[in-house]
This record gives C-alpha cells, structure tokens and sequence, in this order.
C-alpha cells in the first residue's frame, strides 16, 4: 500500500474535525505524557520551554501527516531512566538523536517492514495487552493514592464523572477532567509567593549533541528503548490503526519513518525524544477522537504554554493532581487490555497473547523478551513443535 502522503485528495478524503469529541479526545493522553514530561524536565534540567513548544509542534506535525489521532509521546523506557538515574540534558539530547538514527536505519533498509511480517497479530496483541497491564497498574498503584486517602476520593469521583459521562458525545470528558486538573493545579501554585504568570513570547534553545553525548546516550537510553519502541510504537500502533480505523491502513515503515524524523529534529531544539504508541492512540479514541484534530487541539496547547506562558508552566503543571492524571492512564489502559477480546475464539492465541502480556508487564526488558518468546513459541506452534495447552477452537 502507497504510503500516506500529504495533499488535497488526502485533505478530502480525511478531513480534520474540531467537534466536542475531538476536544475531549485531545486530551485522551495527558496522564502518560505529563508525568513523564515534568519528570524529566526536573531530572535533566530541562527548559520547560523548549520541551513544550516542540513537543506540542511535533502533534502538530502528526496530525497533519496522518490526519488520525496519532499521538506523540515521550519515549516510556527512556523517561524511565532520565528519572531514575538523574541523567543531564545533553546526554538526552544525545540519547533521543541516537534512537532516531537507528530507526532511520531500520526504515530505508526495509527491515522494520521484515520485523512486521515476523511478528504474528497475537504476539502483537500481547504486547498492548502488557503495556495496558502496567499503564493500569501505574494509575492504581502510584498515581491514584499519590494524596492519600483525599486522593482516592479525587480518584474515585473522578473514575464516576468518565464512566457516567463517556457514553455521552456532547460532552468532553476527558477535557473536563483536565480542566478540573488545571484548575486545582493552579490554586496550588498561586500559593507559591514566587509564581507569577506573565505572557510573553519565550522561545526554544537550540542545542548540538557531541559525538560523546550520542555515543553515551545510546548506551544509557537508546538501546534500552529500541525494543519496546519496536514492539509498541511501530508494530502495536500500526495493529491499533488496523483495528480503530481499518480504510486506514498504514504500513510499519510509514510510522518508523515519522518516528525518525522526530527524534532527528527534538535533539537540536531541545525537545525530548518522543515517539508513536499504542496506548496513546487508544487514550485519543477512548474519549471520542476520531481525527487528527484532536492531535491538533492537544499540540496547540503545549505550543501556547511553551511559547507564551514559558517558565511559569512547569510550576503549573507539577501541580497537577496526580489521582486525576490516574483516571485518564486507567482508561487507556483499559482501552488496550479490552483489544484481547478478538482473540477469544482461540484458546491457543489468546493463551499466547496473555503470556506475551505478563512478560512484557512483569520482568526486565519484557517488551524485548516477551517479543522474542512469543514469535518464538507461536513458530513452534505453527509447525508443531510446541504443544500449548489449550489448543484450538473453544
């Protein structure tokens, strides 16, 4: 299939639409993206402003290349290790410039479409069904108590407004849940006697990786994050398209392809390296995007707080109640686990995709290991060297 290509015929055939659905659905993401974002901003010592204003430019660039609810994310494993290990912002420039590369690499060589054709739908549906397992955990066991027993109550009221209200299409839930969020948040920061909210126009800091900033980072963050970059942003998302919108098919190269373009552009304006993902595109669709413009709608908003409101941001935005931030991750997460449902006719595949799941949730380097096994496991099976318990049609 031709790759998607910007153009008139494109614009007419998908076009963008900026309804209340699309608005609610803008903000589908917000409780993967900001916790990472502010998490790394702290550890690496990261201009606020330069992250938001690229982050925001590249959902831009997203929507119109895709005209989808594409999201851009940060880049999970890496912001996991920014934050852990407290790793300065050249080395992540260094790091995110080294991803991109290699998925450039994988790209023009055609080897990310052989990967494709490897990896089996079931093995596919195991990795979202792990991401969805650990994007639940972390709202149950780290967002949603992060206040206590007021957080719970946050929490819960919050989960009954979402699940009373997403059958509604009038109404934005996730953009009321957010705006309640903001709002909270800036009750607290006006607290601070040094916040102080001036517009103006702020604008990114241009940075230049070195050879040793590449070289360290891809040691420290780019290979550690190659596999599940592979397994959910590429392969689990072009399954997730399939699905969501199946006139819409998009090839594995086409979303690498994008995929490097970003990380080959945040290094030298100070962004940090992003991605595609599943479990991003499935917190977009749960709460009503069905375009582009939700990505749109979202990416402006980075840009505005970027660019005009700047410093005063990252107080705002640290501020943020957590509990609610857990309510949007759960619905994503759920959103991915639900999608194991198309393998309930088989007990073979789905038994398959659950062990794929539980490995990718539950031990170091699952993604990549959880990936190995089952392509591993479902070849056996398709020539008969592996038994699975189980086999065949309920």
């Amino acid at each position: 299939m031709a790759p998607v290509a910007l153009g008139v015929d494109q614009a007419k055939r998908f076009p963008l639409r900026f309804d209340r659905q699309e608005w609610s659905g803008a903000f589908g993401d917000l409780g993967t993206d900001l916790p990472l974002i502010v998490g790394m901003i702290l550890a690496a010592k990261l201009d606020a402003t330069s992250v938001f204003t690229a982050f925001g430019l590249l959902q831009v660039f997203t929507a119109l290349a895709y005209r989808l609810p594409m999201p851009v994310q940060p880049l999970k494993a890496m912001a996991s290790i920014v934050i852990a290990q407290q790793i300065p912002a050249q080395t992540v420039y260094g790091g995110g410039l080294a991803i991109g590369l290699m998925m450039l690499a994988l790209t023009l060589l055609g080897l990310i479409d052989w990967i494709d054709r490897l990896v089996p739908k079931t093995v596919v549906r195991g990795i979202q069904c792990g991401l969805g397992l650990q994007l639940t955990s972390i709202a149950l066991g780290r967002y949603m108590p992060a206040n206590g027993f007021q957080g719970w109550l946050l929490a819960a009221a919050g989960f009954l407004v979402a699940l009373i209200l997403r059958g509604r299409p009038r109404v934005p839930v996730a953009l009321l849940l957010t705006l309640v969020g903001a709002s909270y948040g800036l009750v607290v920061a006006m607290r601070d006697s040094g916040f102080n909210v001036v517009p103006g126009i702020h604008l990114p800091q241009l940075t230049k990786p070195s050879w040793g900033d590449i070289s360290a980072g891809l040691l420290l963050l780019a290979l550690p994050q190659l596999p599940l970059s592979i397994a959910n942003s590429i392969l689990a998302t072009r399954q997730l398209v399939q699905d969501l919108f199946p006139d819409r098919a998009l090839s594995a190269r086409r979303i690498a392809s994008t995929y490097a373009v970003m990380n080959l552009v945040n290094p030298f304006v100070g962004g940090i390296p992003t991605c595609h993902g599943s479990g991003g595109m499935a917190g977009h669709y749960a709460f009503g995007a069905r375009t582009g413009g939700s990505v749109i709608i979202y990416g402006a908003t980075w840009v505005i707080l970027g660019v005009i409101f700047g410093p005063a941001c990252q107080k705002l935005v640290e501020s943020f109640p957590l509990p609610l931030l857990g309510v949007l991750l759960l619905f994503e997460g759920l959103t991915l686990l639900v999608l194991l449902s198309d393998l309930a006719h088989s007990r073979k595949d789905f038994t398959l995709a659950l062990l794929v799941g539980l490995i990718s949730n539950g031990v170091p380097y699952g993604f990549l290991i959880g990936l190995v096994v089952g392509v591993a496991i479902h070849l056996g099976m398709s020539r008969g060297w592996v038994p699975l318990a189980g086999q065949g049609s309920k």
